[in-house]
């Protein structure tokens, strides 16, 4: 903004007509852009001079101060909050929970949108009940418990709390949570059938939810419990019951990412248009664009099998704007690229040991059924790159101790004699690996298998907490029976140079309370799926013989 003229003599007072035509708005010679900076500082300046007369107010300007210094100092009008948009239309729900689902999820307060929440005394009772111990019910108990408190706390005016008015969700930071809270304040005399046991905690629970739908009959009342028994005997009643459905990462397991993906038939007519190649390292390389491309993630496998041609296999490398780079594979079925004696016998299996051994690739998972190769080929590929590239220092395996049968009692020894009968897997494992060096003698295998067991540690899952692991291996089987949060905490102790990779068949899953869609299995694949230091492969057939593929399918 331009400085008013200077006085032509000394000691010359400037009129005020000349600081009001710089403070006068402009009109301005072309249209301001949208958004433009300009017009978000000039509307407040014009605002503060038009709430009084310019006569009224001190010379500012005489005291050194620029007009453009006023319209920053003006206060900018307060941002109004856009209204949420409910996902769904109608009025809101009222949902009961039952004890078991904040047992599961301590966030499932605030995992119902804008929805009402509604906790019977029971509930509370039950939780006091299990808030004592170390195990992961308990924690989440507690964890229950203080977000409960702390809702309560920010409710209160004055010192007094009144929950019959409900408490908004959001107060605590959770702006997802759009619905309030409501307690069980006054007993609800509810007419349940004469031979449920009224003393029982989940009639109880029942019985609130018969009242609250008498009480409300314009309104949905719903009970949400991860007891299956529970929503049966609801349903019975007449009562609506649903599952705890927010836990689970997918719907249906078939939906889970496989990691690879079979090219349509005329895949090189409707992309080889415009298609770039070259070589480099060993690799052919080819950019592509055309309809399949948004439908790539980095590190997917591509094949393409045509009778009486060569076959395409290729992964993924690159994907930037409409384009996507494709990179050929080692042929790791060849004896030539065996890894520790062991080679890929079908297309699976050689997706696998191209991401075991890329050293870019710092978090894999392998899924498959029984018998598919998951734990002999990691183990293979671990000990090539621990023994001869020298790239980790050693490799750590560690599971779930999730019995099948009944458990059969504390186990002596020191941790790694605890966790020995559980790393059964490992050890048949390491005794083919050992056999597949034919050119040692007697002396060479026992003398190459001390060496190969001084490398692998055995660790438990319950003393992983706060480690973090350098350069090291991490195999962790039997990742099925893990859950989301335990997963996290293992991932999370990867430091500089440490590859995890996690193994696991979705369809034994022993852990109670876990399924397909809320294992964390499942739910690292569906998280890490397209990030370019991962890659997932489903193996699809079996390799371990032939009694145990047909007994994998007819059993």
């Amino acid at each position: 903004m331009p400085l008013p003229k200077p006085p032509a003599s000394r000691a010359t007072i400037l009129p005020n007509t000349a600081y009001e035509s710089q403070a006068a708005p402009r009109s301005p010679r072309s249209g301001p852009k949208h958004g433009s900076t300009e017009q978000v500082e000039r509307a407040p300046a014009l605002e503060l001079r038009n709430d009084a007369p310019l006569s009224a107010a001190p010379p500012l300007a005489s005291k050194g101060l620029p007009t453009k210094a006023l319209s920053r100092a003006a206060p900018k009008p307060a941002a109004v909050p856009k209204a949420r948009k409910p996902k769904s239309s109608g009025p809101a729900k009222l949902f009961v929970l039952d004890t078991n689902v904040l047992m599961h999820d301590p966030m499932s307060l605030f995992r119902f949108d804008e929805h009402d929440i509604y906790l019977p005394m029971i509930t509370l009772e039950e939780l006091d009940g299990h808030k004592k111990g170390m195990s992961e019910v308990s924690r989440n108990v507690r964890q229950v418990s203080r977000d409960l408190d702390a809702l309560a706390a920010a409710s209160s005016t004055n010192g007094k709390f009144e929950p019959e008015h409900g408490i908004a969700l959001g107060k605590t930071g959770h702006r997802e949570a759009g619905g309030k809270l409501f307690f069980q304040t006054t007993f609800l005399d509810a007419k349940l059938p004469a031979g449920l046991p009224q003393g029982k905690a989940d009639n109880q629970i029942l019985g609130v939810v018969q009242s609250l739908r008498d009480a409300h009959p314009g309104r949905e009342v719903v009970l949400v419990s991860k007891d299956i028994n529970m929503r049966i005997k609801a349903r019975a009643l007449g009562l609506a019951a649903e599952d705890y459905f927010n836990d689970k990462t997918l719907e249906d397991g078939d939906l889970l990412y496989t990691g690879v993906l079979a090219l349509p038939a005329d895949f090189w007519d409707r992309h080889g248009k415009t298609m770039e190649s070259w070589s480099q390292g060993g690799h052919t390389y080819y950019r592509i664009t055309g309809p399949l491309v948004p439908s790539l993630m980095v590190n997917q496998f591509v094949f393409l099998e045509t009778p009486g041609e060569a076959p395409l296999y290729a992964r993924v490398s690159e994907i930037t704007g409409k384009t996507a780079v494709l990179k050929t594979l080692r042929d790791y079925t060849h004896a030539k690229n065996a890894i520790w004696g062991v080679t890929a016998r079908n297309r699976e299996q050689n997706f696998a040991l191209n991401l075991l051994m890329d050293p870019e690739c710092d978090f894999i998972t392998l899924t498959g059924t029984a018998g598919t190769g998951k734990t002999l080929m990691t183990l293979a590929a671990g000990l090539s790159q621990v023994m001869e590239d020298r790239r980790y220092t050693e490799i750590i395996v560690t599971r779930v101790t999730v019995p099948v049968g009944e458990d059969i009692g504390f186990l002596p020894g020191n941790e790694e004699e605890k966790m020995g009968p559980w790393m059964g897997a490992l050890d048949d494992n390491l005794e083919v690996l050992a056999k597949s060096d034919t050119s040692a003698g007697e002396w060479g295998r026992a003398a190459t298998n001390d060496l190969v067991r001084s490398k692998i540690k055995i660790k438990s899952l319950n003393f992983m907490r706060g480690r973090t692991f350098l350069n090291k291996f991490v195999l962790i089987d039997e990742a099925q029976n893990l859950t989301p949060k335990q997963m996290k905490t293992l991932i999370t102790r990867a430091g500089p140079g440490t590859k995890i990779v996690c193994l696991g068949n979705l369809a034994q899953i022993d852990t109670p309370y876990l399924t397909e869609g809320s294992s964390g299995l499942t739910y690292a694949v569906d998280r890490f799926k397209g990030w370019p230091h991962s890659g997932h492969v489903t193996l699809a057939r079996g390799e371990r013989s032939r009694l145990a593929d047909f007994a994998s399918e007819v059993l």
